[in-house]
């Protein structure tokens, strides 16, 4: 039996309730996997609650990330006794997920995980760490050297901000962190973000095409406005790496900055990043996150909490990672 949170369909609504169903529920897929644990990210808190038409068969199961142990395989690269990551690929939205004790997906999307990382760090990790991962690594690509100027994090106190601003600091580069809360501030320089930007400085749109040059580089995780002032302000021949869309998915701007700076626009996508790159993400985490940090951005949480921690994160409310213990 495989205990899990299973969320279904009541009207114009969700409910959220923890059961034991059999494996035969279980979707298809070459590798069965004992998870040990998930995590939540701001997708799983709309997938919780019903929102954004991501989920259109029900009941389901959500978690997009899990971590934990091969039990049944018949895909070449794994074997039983394995340990394997799953971030991404529509699990826990397309298909059942990570908010269980078993899982089963295709072999494909997993990876093996790495010797230096425990399966409760994995997960303080997660999707969000590899996405900064993933970015940082795509600014680089794009000529960033730590001594080319600021980098400006947005929506830092969240997941991916968190972990970029860590990795950041920890790779010589200068991070400005951009957050609404005050409250958050500490948490950041502690993080080892160099300089703290209000968010209000970046939020409100500009009639500008091109602001006073700023930042080296970008990674945005709320979209909108925000990254159309970025894109302004960023130096000749600097990046944006686009990670998200907390505050919205529309881009008002025009090409002046690509034409006359030379910027580049890097969407980064984590979902479906291909093996290969994402191993190599993975490889980069184990050396350029600093651990104490990551724990220190860490909180812990069961799946009994999923339901007042999902409607936290979808308020803005939830600050760097949580790890979700599916036996809890």
């Amino acid at each position: 039996m495989v205990r899990a949170l299973i969320i279904d369909r009541d009207g114009d609504g969700v409910t959220q309730v923890i059961e034991e169903v059999d494996d035969s529920r279980l979707p298809d897929g070459d590798v069965t996997v004992d998870v040990a644990y998930s995590t939540l990210n701001y997708k799983d808190g709309m997938i919780l609650h019903g929102l954004g038409n991501l989920v259109r068969t029900y009941p389901h199961v959500g978690g997009i990330d899990f971590v934990g142990t091969v039990a049944v395989s018949d895909h070449p690269r794994y074997a039983p006794g394995d340990r394997v990551i799953l971030t991404g690929w529509r699990v826990g939205e397309a298909q059942w997920g990570g908010y269980a004790t078993r899982a089963r997906v295709n072999g494909d999307w997993l990876v093996p995980l790495p010797d230096a990382l425990t399966p409760r760090r994995a997960m303080a990790i997660g999707t969000a760490g590899l996405t900064a991962m993933l970015a940082v690594m795509a600014l680089e690509e794009h000529g960033l050297t730590p001594d080319a100027g600021e980098v400006l994090v947005t929506g830092a106190a969240g997941g991916v901000g968190s972990v970029a601003v860590a990795i950041l600091n920890r790779l010589g580069y200068k991070a400005a962190a951009s957050t609404g809360r005050k409250e958050a501030r500490e948490y950041l320089t502690d993080l080892g973000a160099t300089t703290i930007v209000d968010r209000a400085e970046l939020s409100e749109p500009s009639n500008k095409p091109l602001e006073k040059e700023r930042w080296a580089g970008v990674i945005d995780s709320v979209g909108g406005p925000t990254l159309a002032r970025a894109l302004a302000q960023l130096k000749h021949h600097g990046s944006a790496a686009a990670v998200g869309l907390a505050s919205s998915n529309k881009l008002e701007t025009t090409v002046i900055p690509f034409l006359l700076r030379g910027v580049n626009l890097l969407g980064i996508d984590s979902g479906t990043c291909p093996f290969e790159r994402r191993g190599l993400a993975w490889s980069r985490i184990v050396t350029d996150l600093p651990i104490e940090k990551l724990e220190a951005m860490t909180n812990e949480a069961g799946l009994s909490d999923l339901g007042d921690l999902s409607r936290a994160i979808l308020d803005g409310q939830v600050r760097g990672r949580t790890v979700i213990d599916v036996a809890r």
